[in-house]
């Protein structure tokens, strides 16, 4: 099946930088989109195909008024957003006890204050149109419970529910809004958690001292596994999917 729904549309996509960011960019520019490609530094994504076609910002999410400017910005200089994909995100590890103020605040200021803010921009410029289709990429430890991963998981929960309420508010408007969960993927966040070479077999295999389950498939998500997914639900051809949790992690969670 070919995906259909890309070509000559313009694309946001947050934490477009590294990891499942820049593979999905390179999958928008694959498929004909202009892509505004956004991180808290504007990312160089070299070799990137139609390269022409890729507009790269500077942005924080946090910064709700920053994201709005952009937004319009683009709207007004480059045309009319018509796809969005919050894959900006931070990682915390610190036991619930040991969390300070200030890293909880740090973790929901990306994690979940800024998939509010994307989410609000566009469906400002998106709602009127009664066209669109915004995806967040949160995580599987937003509905299973993750050792010492409090404020992560509560935030990727905050932010997936945000964007099903979302959805639930823009589908009579046409506007579909989904979520992708990963589980564990190859990306500077995953292998930046393992102390040696062999992480990998150990998040595969599980960790029973952490409550952990193990990976059924047996290997590890790749970036472009997790961007295949969110082109899906961007396509034409997810075009009667709203308010959609697509766990996309090997059967880690052992949910539907």
């Amino acid at each position: 099946m070919q995906l259909t729904g890309f070509d000559k549309r313009i694309a946001f996509v947050t934490g477009a930088a590294g990891g499942i960011g820049q593979q999905l960019v390179r999958q928008l520019l694959a498929a004909g989109s202009t892509v505004v490609a956004s991180d808290v530094k504007a990312p160089a994504i070299e070799d990137a195909p139609a390269a022409g076609r890729l507009l790269a910002h500077a942005l924080d999410v946090s910064d709700g008024d920053a994201v709005t400017q952009l937004v319009r910005r683009i709207e007004a200089e480059a045309g009319p957003i018509e796809l969005g994909v919050n894959v900006a995100g931070v990682l915390s590890g610190t036991l619930a006890a040991d969390t300070s103020d200030a890293e909880w605040r740090r973790v929901f200021a990306v994690n979940c204050d800024g998939v509010f803010h994307v989410g609000r921009a566009l469906a400002q410029a998106m709602q009127p149109r009664g066209h669109g289709a915004i995806v967040t990429v949160g995580s599987n430890a937003a509905g299973v419970p993750r050792h010492a991963m409090s404020a992560y998981a509560a935030s990727k929960a905050a932010a997936t529910m945000f964007t099903r309420c979302l959805g639930l508010e823009l589908a009579p408007h046409g506007v579909r809004c989904n979520i992708v969960a990963p589980g564990s993927t190859l990306t500077p966040m995953q292998t930046g958690m393992w102390a040696d070479e062999h992480g990998a077999e150990r998040v595969i295999a599980g960790l029973p001292g952490l409550y952990k389950a193990g990976i059924p498939l047996r290997k590890l998500a790749t970036p472009a596994d997790i961007a295949n997914a969110v082109m899906f639900l961007l396509s034409d051809q997810a075009g009667h999917i709203a308010m959609s949790d697509l766990y996309v992690d090997g059967g880690a969670t052992l949910r539907a």
